[in-house]
């Protein structure tokens, strides 16, 4: 029973050490575009039965990268041993709200920073549930660039889009929203829309059941 607790719990680990270390990846991506520094790396924490050559392929960068970013002469790591997983060429990564794309991952962050600056964290990492509440509801598209980028006759969906500010450079607090979101934390419930009922002049949005409020966002689910 505690072997496969611990294995479960090492699992869950490496998912959200690739989570975080995708994020930084991204938010390296970010950070050169703006003349920031980041040094893209996170901290794995070896589990019973890991070897380096397993973490080297889990996190998909080159063992002698890993044991250079360590300090280490040979291939033996010890149990419980703190290591530093440095940058590598991730891609693609699988997250308990499905598989995504750097690109994906990017554009959600976009959309959190240009939809929730200023917001609370939990204020931020709601706009992302709403954008993943959406991919996985049969009435709107299935991806997260879809989902963002969607028009009703000529309307967006989401107004950063038509108003250019879903191109503004997302800070670090927008990244980790969308790790939170993608984490499968959702404070709002099963919210499908959202929107600010001081400036909002939709009257239809305003008819729709509210499931919560948090800062300036009503968030709302499909009548």
């Amino acid at each position: 029973m505690f072997n496969h607790f611990s294995k479960i719990t090492g699992l869950l680990l490496v998912v959200i050490c690739l989570l975080c270390l995708f994020a930084a990846n991204v938010y390296a991506d970010v950070e050169k575009e703006t003349g920031g520094l980041y040094d893209g790396s996170v901290s794995y924490i070896v589990q019973p039965g890991d070897t380096l050559s397993k973490i080297a392929q889990t996190f998909n960068i080159d063992l002698n990268l890993l044991m250079r970013a360590n300090n280490l002469k040979t291939t033996v790591i010890k149990q419980y041993q703190v290591l530093n997983i440095p940058s590598g060429d991730i891609e693609t990564i699988a997250t308990s709200r499905g598989s995504i794309t750097r690109e994906d991952f990017l554009l959600l962050t976009r959309a959190i920073y240009a939809e929730a600056r200023g917001e609370s964290f939990d204020g931020q990492v709601a706009i992302g549930a709403v954008i993943l509440n959406r991919t996985e509801s049969p009435y709107f598209p299935d991806s997260i660039r879809e989902v963002i980028l969607q028009r009703n006759e000529r309307i967006c969906q989401f107004t950063p889009v038509s108003n250019g500010t879903i191109n503004l450079k997302p800070d670090e607090a927008a990244v980790q929203a969308a790790v939170k979101a993608l984490e499968g934390y959702d404070p709002t419930g099963g919210a499908l829309f959202f929107y600010n009922p001081h400036i909002s002049t939709d009257n239809w949005i305003k008819t729709l059941p509210v499931l919560t409020k948090i800062g300036k966002h009503v968030f709302a689910t499909k009548a």
